[in-house]
């Protein structure tokens, strides 16, 4: 799908940031069957051109989203037939397609984020949010269930506890509430979001190495459940291990011992290690 034929959302590419925005301020950006696969297909892009190094996700107007746009109907299957079993719901086919980014996604979330507004952003590396922001996992007041793999992204982030408050309760709360519980990273004046997030994606740039960033992210993601350490040192091992033949190591050693900004030269997909899990089961 080529950004020019999206229409639920915007993509843009600036100074090796892209920004993709849910565009439909007229519904407060209510998430539909297309804003899903137009993200998921502007994830791909992001993930596929090597001048991008971060991704930031944001929505126009007023709000980040305010859930499933219910006005829209049902799903893209047969309500009678029901789904066929590889079906996929979907708040998930944009947040598990950002859990598998090799690049990281900084989410700046501006009023009301509710429902799949706020379960698409889970998978993101930062939440920065406005003072203003609004944040809900409503379901069970609607009769339904959480979705975007909520139950498993939201307790790694905040703790069971918390998780169980909000999703049990259904409640809408603050941003103060949500950062304090480490649902959001930072808080900013809202006329000052985006240009925070910006900051903060000029930042990784300029100082982080794009191949490096890519396997901590999925090490993270991906190992941090492990029964036991055992085998996420066997895959540092392998990492370490390789490092006298990896050139964004000696440069980052380099360019700290004289004082200078790095130049990185691995790039990400085709110089992630093979050998990595999560990619030899592609």
């Amino acid at each position: 799908m080529s950004p020019s034929a999206y229409t639920d959302i915007t993509y843009e590419v600036s100074d090796r940031i892209a920004t993709i925005t849910l565009n439909r301020p007229a519904a407060r950006n209510g998430y539909t069957i297309r804003m899903a696969d137009e993200l998921g297909a502007a994830f791909d892009e992001a993930d596929r051109d090597e001048q991008v190094r971060v991704v930031v996700l944001t929505g126009a107007g007023g709000d980040f989203s305010v859930g499933a746009d219910l006005s829209q109907g049902g799903f893209d299957f047969d309500a009678e037939k029901g789904p066929d079993p590889e079906w996929q719901e979907p708040a998930g086919r944009c947040s598990k397609r950002v859990f598998e980014m090799n690049k990281p996604v900084i989410a700046a979330i501006r009023g009301a984020a509710i429902g799949g507004g706020v379960t698409i952003t889970l998978s993101a590396d930062y939440r920065l949010a406005s003072t203003d922001a609004r944040f809900g996992f409503v379901f069970v007041r609607r009769g339904i269930y959480p979705e975007g793999a909520s139950a498993w992204f939201l307790p790694r982030l905040v703790g069971m506890g918390t998780a169980m408050d909000w999703m049990i309760s259904g409640r809408v709360f603050g941003a103060e509430e949500a950062h304090r519980a480490g649902l959001v990273h930072r808080l900013h004046e809202p006329d000052e979001l985006l240009d925070k997030a910006y900051e903060l994606a000029r930042e990784l740039i300029e100082t982080t190495a794009p191949v490096s960033v890519a396997v901590t992210r999925q090490l993270l993601y991906r190992m941090a459940a492990a029964d036991s350490p055992y085998p996420v040192h066997q895959v540092d091992s392998k990492l370490i291990g390789g490092l006298s033949s990896n050139p964004d190591a000696v440069e980052g050693v380099l360019s700290f011992l004289q004082k200078r900004p790095p130049e990185f030269k691995l790039r990400v997909p085709e110089d992630v290690p093979a050998y990595l899990p999560w990619v030899a089961e592609k």
